[in-house]
């Protein structure tokens, strides 16, 4: 579904969100953010926000976090009652978390040519073969994702030419 499907609480939660993948940036992390509710009732289970540089784990994704938090605050692993909002379409890796725990809708923001596994790339989410669909409302918000991205890596750019430089 598109951004024109959003709810209000979709909403909300990508706004939280992109606070916290601005907080990355400035961790000097990609950023990424990401909030998982309970559908029903708005309740927030777990955030996240990308970790991979400062805990020197490739698994350290915003998606990853926040569904650990989630799993621990209900002591599930099931999220089937849940939503994940996520700045960034979900990389492969993020994508089969999703599946295997469940979690019941998936709402992102900027789509990810390079990995997305949700649309762009693969359809993982929507994958008749696996044992697990979410409901996906994909271009919430996803400027300001794409633009707090591009923003984030000019800056690493311009640093990396500055470097150079000197």
């Amino acid at each position: 579904m598109s951004a024109d499907h959003a709810t209000a609480a979709d909403r909300a939660m990508m706004a939280r969100a992109l606070e916290l993948a601005r907080g990355a940036a400035a961790d000097g992390e990609t950023p990424v953010g990401a909030v998982v509710w309970e559908t029903a009732t708005g309740a927030i289970l777990g955030e996240g926000a990308n970790r991979r540089e400062t805990d020197r784990q490739p698994w350290a994704h915003a998606e990853f976090i926040a569904i650990q938090q989630a799993c621990r605050a209900i002591g599930d692993w099931r999220l089937n009652h849940c939503s994940l909002a996520v700045t960034l379409e979900p990389c492969p890796m993020c994508s089969g978390l999703i599946v295997n725990s469940r979690v019941g809708r998936v709402v992102y923001g900027a789509p990810d040519p390079k990995g997305g596994a949700v649309r762009t790339l693969y359809a993982l989410l929507e994958d008749d073969r696996l044992n697990h669909r979410s409901e996906v409302v994909e271009g919430v918000m996803a400027d300001e994702s794409a633009d707090l991205l591009r923003t984030f890596f000019k800056g690493l750019r311009q640093k990396r030419r500055s470097d150079e430089a000197t």
